[in-house]
């Protein structure tokens, strides 16, 4: 179930953050993505906190990319890590490439 949950938000053409609400990861990730002009439907945030498989969810998330921690933040169908990697890749101007190489700012 887990794994159908996440897939069902990921796809090729847009940027999914699971996240719960009050980590200072979460808003690091947050704040930096901020910073683009996403076209519509190209961005989401979901809250993984309140969900019943939210242990299976991280577990998932483990065994796919490495970690079990929030956020986890998917570029088209990579993850490419969480609140830290996010703002380097931002600070580096890498992330603009990612997220244009998947069109997904206007």
């Amino acid at each position: 179930m887990a794994q159908q949950f996440v897939k069902a938000h990921v796809k090729g053409d847009r940027v999914v953050v699971f996240l719960k609400p009050g980590c200072r990861f979460c808003s690091m990730a947050e704040e930096a993505l901020s910073e683009y002009a996403f076209k519509p439907g190209r961005f989401k945030c979901v809250d993984i906190s309140a969900r019943d498989d939210m242990d299976s969810i991280q577990d998932y998330f483990r065994d796919t990319t490495g970690a079990r921690t929030v956020p986890r933040v998917f570029i088209g169908e990579r993850c490419i890590g969480g609140g830290s990697e996010v703002r380097a890749l931002h600070q580096s101007g890498q992330l603009e490439e990612l997220l244009r190489s998947i069109e997904a700012l206007q």
